[in-house]
């Protein structure tokens, strides 16, 4: 069997990947996630998780085996064509909360895999329905600390549930690792729980 490495500091991350019953190591990847000028947002949720596969494949060399797998992901939130990452500041988390409120999304995570033979990568995506909220609801979600470190601002699995009517699609994949897809992409790289 495969050893696994996940190339992420998201404990959500970890925490699903456990929940699954894999044994891993935590690897994090430092690369540049900014979007490159015109980059449709799929396209830069597939480039950063690959990136980050990448990254923490070659700076694991030459201590990894052949069997080892790097497994990254990536989440993005956007909302009326526009990617919304972390949260800079209240202002701008204000105005994703604006953004959302009342309206749909889409969440797209895509997961990464790599070993010495191959590597694969692909998106997943879910619709995400938003209650309408107030100042209110922005500002006191706000002083919690819970948005700061979150895409779009928000974490379903926590307090930002409560604004959330809807989902059409895979939870696992908004909290931030698609666990059916993740399980059928580690098995084709040798590796189970």
């Amino acid at each position: 069997m495969s050893e696994l490495i996940l190339a992420s500091q998201s404990p959500r991350r970890a925490e699903l990947l456990s929940t699954m019953g894999y044994r891993f190591t935590v690897i994090t990847a430092d690369i540049d996630e900014s979007p490159l000028p015109d980059e449709l947002p799929e396209h830069l949720v597939l480039r950063l998780a690959s990136s980050k596969a990448d990254a923490v494949w070659q700076t694991s060399l030459p201590s990894i085996t052949t069997d080892t797998a790097v497994l990254a992901a990536d989440t993005i939130v956007v909302a009326n064509q526009t990617i919304l990452g972390k949260p800079k500041h209240f202002a701008d988390f204000t105005r994703m909360m604006r953004l959302l409120s009342g309206s749909t999304h889409t969440v797209m995570t895509a997961i990464a895999c790599r070993n010495s033979a191959m590597s694969e990568a692909q998106v997943v995506t879910a619709d995400v329905q938003f209650c309408t909220l107030t100042e209110r609801d922005i500002a006191r979600y706000w002083d919690t600390g819970e948005p700061k470190d979150k895409a779009g601002g928000y974490g379903i699995q926590a307090r930002g549930g409560q604004f959330v009517q809807q989902v059409h699609g895979s939870y696992s994949a908004i909290v931030g690792l698609p666990m059916v897809e993740t399980k059928l992409m580690l098995q084709k790289f040798g590796v189970y729980a």
